[in-house]
């Protein structure tokens, strides 16, 4: 057995020492059988079973390796000499990547040579020059997009962090933990609570952690469900840290398969006591959810109600166990008043918390992403508290990964492209872009340095930050919210409330400079680009082990309904003032730029593609119109380079970052899915809300789980209950393509025409190929996750409409 030892913990007159153990193998093939065994028999017959004597050797060596670790901290001071942290170029991947991206280039400069040399050919060939010129316009927009996607991959790096040299407990420094839920139909709150205790249970001095849970729907079972919560961390947290688990969120502990970190009757009498606890929690909240909330308990209007702030451990006061500040908060919300989605539910937790504990550092997580190791703070602690980069350090980012998807990933919910890659490479540059969860992020970033260096001009501060005078001593360095606390609870909370209210801000520069930013839904990204355009740096941390696990989307509907979402946001900003093409290269260098600006146009570029390379060659085809090279002609293998180039480096890059050729297959595929369906539609509603055509919307994402969607998922097949408007697109498209292929292996067999389309059939062969789980779901399948036959037969009847309007049009 592996034991760690990590940290001394001062708890009121003895020090407490915590010990990490890696699970065991079976007692038969661990080292303390080899010990008993050495033993002798005689020793087994002095009335010790064999079990008993492993314990005690167990005991004497864990004592033993307590008191010299506690002894050498106590006369070993911090080391500044050690880094907290290192750094690894991937210098393999930057070489092979750069020598692609030169013959590339090439490739694609030949390519752009054969398309604009068609046009200067015959005057003659007016009507196929706009097909030849949207495909031509298609692949501009494709190459541009890899363009920019390069500097994602021009200088990527890892990083390793030393969280043992970091100083002791009482000069670490204080953190919040923000936590934000809106709907607990679709958040349940039993979910959410296992978030907030796994917040609660991070291995952090309890007297610096404070956890701030945001309800945006004001509703009472969430407020029962945080009571119910605070009651049971008082079993649950001494017991994480008296038997050092690291898993603490106390559902995925107790639903793991192996969850036993130990096996002496100790444990497993402790482990049981705690277990029983847990099941109380559960049903208390599960029947509240059913039943409704507890009598005495209103539910409020998740769109028009009062502030609520109350301090759930206030309440609490009988047995003594280190316990961190649990805050529970309800913004004001009014018809009347624009709320700003989830970056105004941040806004008012940063505001209270400023009052209330005021840390330097903020932990911001999802409602359904819980923290999967307690060490996390300390780990990005290794870099806030670096004096070398400390003080130009708005963030540290942590990847988003899921605890519910399998090994196949059919829908591409890990995003490994951004976690495992982009991320990596933006890192390099001048850090990664903030993506709303999982971040440590300094609360003086938030506040803007220009703002809060105006302490001593009261009228300039109020006019950014509010009316607030308790707030306003807040930005103040010596600021000590402890005080206020001690003055009395009815004031303080009273004043949080203030700062909950709708209308605080009015006339402030919340939202526009100050605190998470408004006028998207991805306050995430927007927020990190105007970081970054004013100087401060971000780090990308992936340790071994993940630090937190959320819950990501395992149907169709709901997969795209996320990306819709994030697309609108992305390319609203793409497309406004803040474009970072425009806005970033004289604040942040042109590389940083690059990549920030391919997450936000990457949709709109391929969206329009998409659409083009899976209709226009295929109309072309049936009407028998040629739009790419013949075989004869030494340009078709221009082509054919591009295209094998293309996959050959996406392959390279799926098996460097770890996965399989599967997980290449999947995400051609549901590249080709999102391009047609989100992509378009969140570039849509981009441009109607920037012409004023549309307001935006926020809808969250259902975390209720569907047991038949589950099995669907988990046997790797597609799951097409999902809105019309999102099926369409995929239907129609299916359709045409087996049109054109079929059409085309006719013409090729049957007119000699093998010269002139091979390029064209094989397109839709691939289009096909990648997508024949669509396929499946329309004429194979009959289960309940199909496509509904009547979309299948209405848009089967929508692409002869469009075939015939293509012969029309072509034979003009």
């Amino acid at each position: 057995m592996k034991t760690f030892f990590f940290y001394k913990k001062k708890k009121r007159k003895k020090d407490v020492v915590r010990v990490y153990h890696e699970p065991r193998g079976p007692r038969k093939n661990g080292p303390g059988q080899a010990r008993m065994t050495r033993l002798g028999k005689s020793h087994l017959a002095a009335n010790f079973t064999a079990k008993k004597l492993l314990h005690s050797f167990h005991s004497i060596y864990k004592n033993r390796q307590l008191e010299l670790l506690t002894n050498s901290r106590k006369k070993r001071p911090m080391d500044n000499s050690l880094p907290l942290h290192s750094k690894n170029v991937h210098k393999l991947f930057i070489l092979i990547n750069r020598s692609h991206a030169f013959m590339h280039c090439i490739a694609i400069s030949f390519l752009i040579h054969y398309r604009t040399s068609f046009l200067f050919q015959d005057p003659k060939t007016v009507v196929t020059s706009v097909p030849w010129l949207l495909v031509f316009f298609s692949e501009i927009l494709l190459f541009f997009a890899w363009l920019l996607g390069l500097a994602h991959r021009w200088r990527p790096i890892s990083r390793t962090v030393f969280p043992e040299r970091l100083p002791e407990d009482r000069k670490l420094p204080g953190l919040d933990v923000f936590i934000c839920t809106a709907d607990p139909n679709k958040e349940p709150t039993f979910e959410v609570m296992n978030t907030v205790l796994s917040a609660m249970a991070l291995d952090y001095p309890a007297e610096k952690l404070h956890v701030y849970l945001s309800d945006d729907g004001g509703a009472a079972i969430t407020l029962h469900g945080m009571k119910e919560a605070w009651k049971f961390a008082k079993w649950w947290l001494p017991f994480c840290r008296r038997h050092g688990i690291k898993t603490r969120c106390p559902k995925a502990y107790f639903s793991a398969a192996d969850d036993m970190y130990d096996s002496t009757p100790e444990f497993i009498a402790d482990r049981e006591k705690i277990k029983e606890k847990y099941e109380k929690f559960k049903e208390s909240t599960m029947r509240a959810t059913a039943n409704g909330c507890p009598e005495g308990m209103g539910n409020a209007n998740s769109r028009d109600h009062s502030a609520a702030v109350e301090m759930i451990n206030e309440s609490e006061q009988e047995d003594y166990v280190e316990m961190p500040l649990v805050v529970y908060v309800s913004r004001e919300k009014r018809p009347s008043y624009s709320h700003n989605f989830k970056a105004g539910a941040l806004n008012v937790l940063l505001r209270v918390s400023g009052v209330v504990s005021n840390s330097p550092y903020i932990l911001v997580l999802d409602c359904d992403t819980y923290s999967n190791d307690p060490t996390s703070a300390r780990q990005a602690m290794c870099f806030h508290l670096d004096p070398k980069i400390s003080s130009s350090l708005a963030f540290v980012q942590f990847p988003q990964l899921f605890h519910n998807i399998n090994a196949n990933d059919i829908y591409d919910s890990e995003i490994r492209n951004n976690f495992r890659l982009c991320l990596y490479g933006m890192d390099g540059l001048e850090g990664p872009c903030m993506c709303g969860s999982n971040l440590y992020v300094k609360r003086e970033a938030l506040y803007d340095r220009r703002n809060i260096h105006n302490v001593g001009d009261l009228r300039q501060l109020k006019n950014s930050f509010g009316t607030s005078n308790e707030f306003i001593k807040s930005l103040k360095p010596d600021y000590k919210p402890s005080s206020m606390r001690r003055e009395g609870e009815s004031s303080l909370l009273q004043e949080a409330k203030v700062l909950a209210s709708c209308t605080y801000e009015n006339s402030t520069k919340w939202g526009k400079e100050v605190g998470f930013l408004y006028d998207t839904v991805v306050e995430d990204y927007f927020t990190g680009l105007t970081m970054h355009c004013k100087s401060w740096k971000s780090v990308y941390l992936n340790p071994p082990r993940a630090q937190f696990l959320g819950s990501a989307a395992t149907n169709l509907d709901d997969a795209l309904t996320q990306c819709t979402r994030w697309m609108t946001g992305l390319v609203g900003v793409g497309i406004s003032k803040f474009c970072p093409l425009l806005y970033g290269p004289p604040r942040m260098s042109f590389l940083q730029s690059m990549c920030y600006a391919e997450l936000a146009l990457f949709s709109l570029f391929q969206s329009f593609s998409l659409w083009c390379l899976a209709t226009i060659p295929q109309l072309c085809l049936l009407s028998g119109v040629p739009l790419y090279p013949e075989v004869s002609n030494p340009c078709f293998f221009i082509f054919i380079f591009v295209f094998t180039s293309a996959i050959a480096i996406h392959l390279f890059e799926v098996l460097y970052t770890g996965a399989s050729f599967r997980t290449m297959i999947n995400e051609q595929r549901i590249w080709t899915i999102r391009a047609v369906t989100c992509f378009t539609y969140g570039s849509l509603d981009a441009i109607m809300k920037t012409l004023g055509l549309r307001e935006a919307s926020f809808l969250p994402t259902n975390k209720v789980e569907d047991d038949d969607q589950i099995k669907l998922y988990e046997m790797g097949k597609f799951d097409f209950q999902a809105s019309t408007r999102l099926l369409a697109p995929l239907a129609t498209l299916a359709s045409l393509n087996m049109a054109s292929f079929f059409v085309g292996i006719i013409r090729m067999i049957f007119a000699g025409d093998l010269d002139k389309y091979l390029l064209q059939v094989l397109l839709s062969f691939y289009i096909l190929a990648i997508n024949y789980p669509i396929i499946e779901g329309m004429i194979i399948r009959k289960d309940k996750g199909r496509i509904p036959p009547f979309v299948t037969l209405l848009f089967a009847m929508f692409t002869i409409i469009l075939l015939a309007l293509g012969s029309v049009v072509f034979y003009l």
